[in-house]
């Protein structure tokens, strides 16, 4: 996503898929955004490393609205469609508070189910 202008205001790229990925992080039943292995498991994932924001596009459409694609895991258990509709509303919420933009659309891809450890 190139740099985002709203209401004079200018956003990097990164930032708008950051916010997007702690709201998505928040929502129960997802187990991780993007793929599991693409997650850092080693000492960095100890030490809080800044949010993935692999498996997440930002697009922004004619009428100046955000397209949302996120690639996410769930938790085993937890009812699919469930969890797409809360991530949906928590990634709209997160957006239009933070960023103050309208989501147009919130697409989600399960890429897998994990079990819990």
């Amino acid at each position: 996503m190139s740099e985002l202008n709203v209401e004079g205001m200018a956003l990097a790229p990164g930032v708008v898929e950051t916010i997007v990925s702690i709201a998505v992080s928040e929502v129960e039943g997802v187990a991780c955004v993007g793929s599991a292995g693409a997650q850092g498991r080693g000492i960095r994932a100890v030490f809080g490393q800044k949010p993935s924001t692999q498996g997440i596009e930002i697009t922004v459409n004619e009428d100046n609205k955000l397209a949302v694609a996120v690639r996410i895991e769930v938790y085993y258990g937890f009812v699919l469609p469930e969890v797409a509709s809360s991530l949906r509303q928590a990634v709209a919420d997160a957006v239009a508070s933070q960023v103050g933009v309208e989501v147009a659309s919130v697409d989600v891809y399960i890429d897998g189910i994990q079990f819990a450890e």
